[in-house]
């Protein structure tokens, strides 16, 4: 959940793909967690709680992070994306 249909049916279809041939689990992971969690990557003093936006292509999310699984969604855009405005053509 939440992404664009075709890009996640991919994902999808080759996890399922490699779990199986590695004879191991496959881990379902919300996409804009995802973006959320990416943060402790590159800041490794951080820890919850703290509050957290998302700006993804299609999303724009306004989190407070109050532990590492549990999340309170402030607002967020119902059409169009902050993100969008990072979406540059190549």
């Amino acid at each position: 959940g939440p992404g664009l249909v075709g890009a996640l049916l991919v994902g999808l279809s080759a996890g399922k793909a490699l779990a199986w041939a590695a004879d191991k689990p496959l881990i379902g992971v919300n996409h804009l967690e995802g973006h959320v969690f990416a943060n402790f990557l590159n800041d490794k003093d951080l820890k919850p709680p703290f509050l957290a936006l998302v700006v993804s292509g299609g999303h724009t999310a306004l989190l407070v992070v109050k532990d590492y699984n549990s999340f309170e969604l402030l607002g967020q855009t119902r059409d169009d994306a902050a993100g969008e405005a990072f979406d540059l053509p190549i």
